[in-house]
């Protein structure tokens, strides 16, 4: 029982983790094509629009990330605040703060929805707009400041343990284990703080001494990466699977490993399978003698056997073939066998279908005041009409939202009456009513009196 509630837990938390990244997978697309054609070294090298790379990776993809995260925990406000908060960790670092990122959006729709729980019922109305506006300002300044003297460092710290952690490894001459610290880290986008700001300077000694170095290799290896992506290509479902072929061609062509990184983070479980690839072509690398003359920039095959020395192709594509054989393989048991449990969101949906006009009023749980911002008038029918609902005796949950972001579970939904149309498009099992004015609306009453008598 232990186990398999561990299990849940942590498949879980994988799809948590999905829910941020992959609503955004376009947005690292554009970043991707972005660097591989205008960098020095890209496709078609392009001074200034090479500008664009850096920022939309330090900001704009961070950024992405917070909102997501934060509207997922905390609806729309959520998502502002996760956004304000990720900016702290942004300008607190020196490397892309996408970590930063999934831990600060999250945590700050979070508190602004307990914010909002808590005090819901206690806001005079007629005030909801300017509480929300400001306790909305005052939390992102709160989180935005922890975020930048707290949680940016502790990520930073993280990044120097792990590049730590190669740097022992690579002086203790076991070089297939890096894998283990390199390939997690690549994921939490830590990728070119460790391949340039420790792997470049060692393997430069040792190219300036044996004219090759396999260190190199460890992190710029496209195979393991490439692995994941096939795996998603072959037996992946939906956009996930549809999505992969265009990763593979900028991942193993353009060298932006970048690209692959949202496929694990959807399934942390394929840490193994990149974890096995990059081990298995290190140790290929190993016995063949592999090794690059200087650092590829980006990780390109076509950068890999431009850094190659005479002579070396063979034991190059030899250790990036068996990585990612052996990538492709581990990913393939596990995305294969995954089995989405999809059967209560099936339940869910179903219900939300439902003509609710037949069912039994007692059935009634949720009702959704909405307008079209979801903030003011909405707020206080909402305030206006929880009261009324709460002096009935009546157990049913009143909330305001934006009428094109009403819980699919809602049962009523009260908005103007020029919403209908899109209130209807947004749940079409809910039962709509249309009103005029959302202050003092003898509606309220006579919905609590129906509840009241079914």
């Amino acid at each position: 029982m232990t186990s398999m509630s561990f299990k849940d837990r942590v498949q879980k938390f994988g799809r948590f983790l999905s829910g941020m990244v992959m609503p955004n997978i376009g947005a690292f697309i554009a970043w991707g094509l972005i660097t591989a054609l205008f960098i020095p070294t890209g496709w078609l090298p392009n001074e200034s629009l090479s500008e664009l790379v850096g920022p939309m990776i330090v900001y704009m993809l961070p950024l992405l990330i917070g909102y997501t995260g934060g509207k997922m925990t905390g609806g729309t406000r959520g998502g502002v605040i996760g956004a304000v908060a990720t900016m702290g960790v942004v300008v607190g670092a020196d490397i892309p703060m996408i970590l930063g990122a999934m831990i600060m959006g999250p945590l700050g729709g979070f508190v602004i929805k307990r914010f909002d729980d808590l005090f819901k019922e206690k806001i005079p109305s007629g005030f909801e707009m300017l509480v929300n506006n400001f306790s909305a300002g005052i939390i992102g300044t709160v989180l935005a400041l922890l975020a930048y003297l707290g949680i940016g460092p502790l990520v930073l710290a993280l990044n120097d343990l792990l590049a730590a952690g190669v740097r022992a490894i690579v002086d203790a001459n076991m070089l297939p284990f890096s894998s283990i610290f390199i390939e997690p880290a690549k994921v939490l986008f830590l990728n070119n703080a460790i391949n340039h700001g420790v792997l470049g300077p060692i393997g430069i000694q040792d190219s300036a001494e044996f004219g090759k170095s396999i260190i190199f290799l460890l992190e710029t290896n496209p195979g393991p990466g490439l692995g994941i992506l096939l795996s998603y290509w072959v037996f992946g479902k939906g956009m996930i699977k549809q999505s992969a072929p265009g990763a593979v061609i900028i991942h193993f062509f353009g060298g932006i490993h970048e690209i692959y990184f949202p496929y694990i983070l959807m399934k942390p479980i394929l840490l193994l399978a990149v974890i096995a690839g990059g081990m298995s072509g290190v140790l290929v690398f190993s016995l063949l003698g592999a090794g690059l003359v200087a650092t590829p920039s980006p990780g390109s095959i076509f950068a890999l056997l431009a850094m190659t020395p005479k002579g070396g192709y063979f034991a190059v594509l030899a250790g990036v073939f068996v990585s990612t054989a052996v990538s492709f393989a581990v990913a393939s048991v596990f995305v294969r066998n995954s089995k989405e449990q999809t059967d209560s969101d099936f339940e869910n949906a179903k219900d939300a279908m439902v003509e609710l006009k037949g069912k039994k009023i007692a059935a009634i749980s949720k009702i959704i005041v909405a307008c079209d911002a979801g903030m003011g008038s909405s707020a206080m029918g909402a305030a206006n009409l929880r009261k009324k609902v709460q002096a009935a005796g009546l157990s049913i949950e009143v909330k305001h939202s934006s009428v094109d972001e009403v819980p699919l579970d809602t049962d009523i939904i009260i908005c103007h009456e020029n919403l209908i149309p899109r209130a209807e498009a947004r749940v079409p099992g809910a039962e709509h009513i249309g009103i005029h004015d959302f202050l003092n609306n003898p509606v309220y009453d006579q919905l609590v009196n129906r509840l009241k008598s079914s």
